[in-house]
Order: C-alpha cells, then structure tokens, then sequence
C-alpha cells in the first residue's frame, strides 16, 4: 500500500505545474546546508500553495515559519499586484539561506522577512491578512491560530501544515506534541467563527476558512 502510495505522490507531483525555476536551487541548498531537509514543503505542496494563492489573489500573507524561503516563494506568486508577504523565522540561519533565495525571486521586493518569534511579533503587526500559512513549532499552533484570527479578513484561507505528522495523528497513545496536533486539528472543527477541510496532501494540511 505505502509503494502505491509513493507512486502516486510522484505521479501527480510529475504532472503538476512547477511555477518557479528558483524552487529547485532551494530545495538543493536545504539538503546541503540544513539538518532536517524533510521540512521543505517540497514540489507537489508548493504548487498546491501557490494555487491557492493564485484562486484567492490575497493583497496581505503572513507565514509563520519560513525555513528556507520556498514556501514563501510559492505563496507571493499569487500576490495582489501591489500585495505584501510578511514570512516570520525563528532560527537565524535558516533566515540567512531563505534571505538569499528569496532576493532571487521575481517576487523579491513584495517579501519581508522578519527574524524573530512569531509569537512575540504577530501581535505588533496592524495588517490585515487574507492567507496565512501556519508551519513552525507544532506545539505553539493554537496560540499562533489565536494571535491570527481576529487579524483575518472575513473569507480569510489560514493554512496549518504537519496536521497529520507522520500518520501519529491516529496513535491511540500519541505523544505530546502529537496530542497537541490533534486538540488543535479538533479545536479548529469546534470553533463557529471558522469552517475546515483536512487534506491528506504530504505530512496534512488543515485548510480554515474564516466565516
């Protein structure tokens, strides 16, 4: 079943549009010069987000993790003409090789990169943002969808990625930061002011309308 499974993740990731010739040189450098490469969003989950980016032509994006810069680079092509990316990281030099990719992109100067903690930073940002891509420390995703919410614009798309984690999502005796992963995947369905679909799409993404 898992052969299967990776035949047809190649499969449709072979047969999907590649939107940016840079996404390849990311995706080389992380390997090289980072320690945990899995964390890229990698070809067939970039292409979905810069879709959905594309459908919904946000004027303002927050990223909440940037790694290496390749999912920021796959949102900003479906920016407003005059629209605005602001993609938070934590770890310095994680910014640093995402700083360099992200200055080769076409969408360079539409892209703010801010080193720091992102939950100390969202709640001085006055924007209002109508995509959010929620990937940094699975632990903290409550709070960030907390800090974020009441700064999203009504038919806002927020995007939490790693909901499944590996398939431990289903463990019947789920570590901690698995626990945490699903009441936060159940708080999502719990709450009235926002409607939810999880796609089974690499490691999951649980996609948030705000109503």
């Amino acid at each position: 079943m898992q052969d299967i499974l990776s035949e047809i993740n190649e499969y449709c990731q072979n047969l999907s549009t590649v939107f940016d010739p840079v996404l390849s040189e990311i995706e080389r450098a992380t390997f090289l010069r980072t320690l945990s490469p899995r964390m890229l969003s990698g070809q067939l989950q970039g292409s979905l987000l810069t879709m959905i980016s594309k459908i919904k032509q946000p004027i303002n994006i927050l990223e909440i993790g940037t790694f290496t810069g390749y999912s920021a680079i796959c949102l900003a092509h479906g920016l407003a003409p005059k629209g605005k990316l602001i993609t938070i990281e934590y770890d310095a030099e994680n910014a640093q090789i995402a700083s360099e990719f992200i200055s080769l992109s076409s969408h360079s100067e539409q892209i703010q990169l801010i080193v720091g903690d992102a939950k100390s930073i969202i709640p001085h940002l006055d924007i209002v943002f109508d995509l959010v891509f929620i990937d940094a420390e699975k632990e903290a995703y409550s709070m960030y969808f907390d800090l974020i919410i009441d700064k999203c614009s009504p038919g806002a798309l927020i995007l939490a990625d790693n909901v499944l984690w590996s398939g431990k999502i289903l463990d019947e005796k789920k570590d901690k930061k698995t626990a945490l992963i699903d009441e936060f995947n159940k708080k999502i369905l719990q709450d009235t002011r926002v409607e939810n679909v999880i796609l089974p799409i690499r490691d999951g993404i649980n996609m948030i309308r705000k109503i």
